[in-house]
């Protein structure tokens, strides 16, 4: 289940999981849909759908179904699948004896998700807030995230020990007299040997707020920090030097002391930092998404020989061997041979494109049936997929002009806080009850009012935002570009692959010397032989029709097909196909524009040299 109670539903190649309704591809095995993230995975499943369906649990050896597991966790490039939060624990708990990763690479650099400005060349907490840095380019073979492995484990430690506080200081309000049961002094320093491994656990926090005042940038760590410090250090003095508070706050024979509120204080803002730092993670799957979509190895053809080299060996100038079904490993330019590329993830067209020598072929699009050899012409960081990583990460750590504002606000709005604390401080010392009051009024303001919005919401916002986008390939320029894009009334679609299904069907046949069910029997026999990407939309068409065969079938790139159907000599394609074999096409002009005018791709069928019928196909919206 999600966290939503629905049932996970996963990409069974790669393990991301996909919302079915998104318009995702998918396909049948076995009785069965399957829902993937991308057309790469799906044409992956449909070449071995074995290699994909299960999976062994690494701890326990239960076969999981990789489709619907429920627990899943990337290691070192390899996906684990899972049958229970058990096992996915006692995997990472194994991991802690593992070697530890390489090292990452020496222009690798880390920055704070909170304050941008912040970069160096080694990982570590950043001296302004105090946040673990993150890489400012997540790696596709990274491991668990540390930062969030660090926070269950404290969280485990601190949660059922701020609980027991809790449960023993709320007693009384519920008529359970655990005070009287166990006697004062047991009661608490009950409650004292519950609490210090919560402040234990938590101790990050109080570094981070201690890193907030030594450099000046005070922030919601600050009011943390001073809160249950505050509270922690009052119950400790209260119970160890009873005799410096005053005697009328003793009640039950007992010191005042307030290690429940610390306790559950600091377990609640670690649930807090849970989430923010899962959904963190969660977003550094659309970029990981991105990576996977390069393949690890590349096909080097040299001196008449093959081999398969990692792509991080690959030179500009390499001749490289790309087969059907597989990814292109760097930009290049087709050398030999051809075949059609679908390149929606990367351009958004909506249709595979056709390539021959010569053409422009884009690392990370994926090659259909036909197989070729390309020239290797940038490599590296120098190729698209790469620049367009680069422009994902930058983007989800770019500021949002409203930022600027929180920061000004926040500049002025924790120093405030501070001194509304002491004024509260005192005013309930003078004017109310005494100490013990005075305590819980301080401390109630600077919890109460901790900023985290401020500091928070709009990075996590424009993360997410950044994130989600890529992974349904729309790209995000800059927070200022999403900020803008709230005030927007139009919207201008210059590629129709991400507002179109991607699988175009045959909406108009129109009959000119021939009839309309000739006219789509004949492109459906001729193009049962074809591997242009329009093929399969004619050929579903004609479904049902008895085909005739084709003899002399011939595709020419970027033109059509064409045979001989019964003996008569028989072309489907574009105006270039039919101005090559002397068709005249000019009496179906109007025809032809008033098609393309509805956003339609028209092609032409000639029969023994004259123009027969229009066909055309368009892409359905998602």
């Amino acid at each position: 289940m999600a966290a939503d109670g629905t049932d996970v539903i996963r990409d069974p190649v790669c393990g991301m999981t996909v919302d079915p309704d998104a318009g995702k591809p998918t396909a049948e095995h076995d009785g069965r849909t399957f829902h993937f993230c991308a057309n790469g995975c799906k044409t992956k499943f449909e070449a071995d759908p074995d290699a994909y369906l299960t999976a062994k649990d690494p701890i326990c050896g239960m076969t999981v179904d990789r489709a619907s597991a429920k627990h899943f966790l990337r290691h070192e490039g390899e996906k684990h699948y899972f049958c229970s939060a058990g096992c996915k624990s006692k995997f990472e708990a194994k991991l802690e004896g593992a070697p530890p990763p390489p090292p990452p690479p020496k222009d690798a650099l880390w920055t704070c998700p909170m304050d941008p400005e912040i970069v160096q060349d080694h990982p570590g907490d950043c001296p302004i807030c105090g946040m673990a840095l993150e890489p400012m380019m997540p790696s596709s073979d990274s491991g668990p995230n540390p930062e969030l492995a660090d926070l269950w484990r404290r969280f485990w430690i601190a949660a059922p020990l701020a609980a027991g506080v809790f449960i023993l200081e709320m007693g009384s309000h519920v008529g359970i007299p655990f005070e009287r049961w166990l006697g004062p002094t047991v009661f608490l320093w009950l409650q004292f040997l519950l609490a210090t491994p919560v402040i234990w656990a938590c101790w990050p926090f109080f570094r981070r707020a201690w890193t907030s005042i030594r450099t000046g940038n005070l922030n919601m760590w600050t009011l943390i920090g001073l809160g249950t410090a505050a509270a922690y250090g009052f119950s400790v003095v209260s119970l160890l030097a009873p005799g410096l508070i005053p005697h009328q706050m003793a009640g039950h024979g007992m010191a005042p002391v307030y290690f429940e509120a610390a306790a559950v204080i600091l377990v609640l803002v670690l649930i807090g930092q849970l989430m923010e730092v899962t959904a963190r993670e969660k977003t550094g799957d659309a970029i990981r998404a991105l990576m996977d979509l390069a393949p690890k190895t590349a096909r080097v053809v040299k001196d008449g020989q093959e081999r398969d080299v990692p792509l991080a060996e690959v030179m500009k100038g390499d001749i490289l061997r790309v087969r059907p079904g597989e990814a292109v490993p760097v930009d290049g330019v087709v050398t030999e041979g051809h075949s059609s590329v679908d390149q929606r993830l990367v351009t958004g067209e909506p249709v595979p494109v056709e390539v021959g020598e010569g053409s422009e072929v884009t690392g990370g699009t994926l090659n259909a049936t036909g197989s070729f050899l390309m020239k290797a012409t940038h490599v590296g960081s120098e190729t698209t997929l790469s620049r367009i990583l680069s422009l994902v990460a930058t983007a989800q750590r770019s500021r949002a002009p409203v930022q600027d504002l929180a920061d000004r606000v926040s500049a002025w709005f924790v120093p405030a806080v501070i001194a509304a604390a002491v004024l509260a401080f005192l005013g309930w010392m003078i004017f109310g009850p005494g100490l013990s009051s005075a305590v819980v009024a301080a401390i109630s303001v600077l919890i109460i009012a901790c900023p985290c919005a401020l500091g928070l919401a709009t990075p996590m916002s424009v993360m997410v935002a950044v994130g989600r986008g890529a992974h349904s390939g729309v790209l995000i320029r800059d927070a200022a570009a999403l900020e803008k894009l709230s005030a927007a009334t139009a919207l201008v679609v210059d590629k129709t692959g991400t507002l179109t299904v991607g699988k175009p069907k045959v909406t108009d046949v129109v009959a000119l010397a021939e009839s309309e069910e000739t006219v789509l029997g004949l492109a459906g026999a001729l193009e049962k032989g074809s591997e242009h990407p329009l093929a399969a939309a004619i050929v579903e068409a004609a479904a049902g029709r008895d085909l005739p065969s084709v003899e002399g079938f011939d595709a020419k790139i970027g033109q059509g097909v064409t045979g001989r159907v019964d003996g008569r000599e028989v072309a489907l394609g574009n105006a270039k196909l039919m101005a090559a074999l002397g068709v005249d096409v000019t009496g179906a002009s109007d025809q032809v524009s008033g098609l393309q005018e509805g956003g339609k791709t028209v092609m032409y069928l000639a029969a023994g040299g004259q123009l027969a019928g229009l066909i055309a196909s368009a892409d359905p919206l998602k």
